[in-house]
């Protein structure tokens, strides 16, 4: 008899990677798209068309726009957005190690230390080439 409902047990714990376990998902996600698409359709039916030269004009925060928008911008902007994300996504990688350090022993410690010197090697370069120099 036991053993009867340990098998019955066992057939129904290899049930539940079977397709049929992800259709909640699926109807979730279909309800979810049903429904931002009927909320967009209707907003754009019953919404007002009301098109005045004021709301065809762009938002310019009040400023009275002048010039041309293609004048040149200096590239230190884009150089600190650059190195903002280049350190960012490589302070991301401590993540991993943060979480499973007492797992990765000493060879993890000394590869995180090996990182940790690149990274070092590569800010002291950035420094001394001027990158963040902004009186220039």
């Amino acid at each position: 008899m036991i053993y009867l409902l340990q098998e019955e047990l066992s057939k129904k714990v290899m049930d539940v990677n079977d397709i049929a376990s992800y259709l909640p998902i699926g109807i979730q996600i279909v309800c979810a798209a049903g429904l931002v698409a009927f909320l967009m359709l209707v907003t754009h039916l019953l919404g007002p068309k009301r098109k005045t030269a004021d709301k065809l004009q762009s938002f310019t925060s009040g400023i009275e726009s002048h010039g041309d928008a293609r004048q040149p911008v200096a590239i230190k902007y884009f150089l600190v957005a650059i190195l903002f994300v280049l350190f960012d996504v490589e302070v991301i990688f401590f993540y991993p190690y943060a979480v499973n350090f007492k797992g990765l022993g000493w060879s993890g410690f000394w590869a995180v230390l090996l990182f940790v010197g690149f990274f070092l090697c590569g800010f002291i370069y950035i420094i001394k080439k001027g990158a963040l120099k902004w009186e220039e």
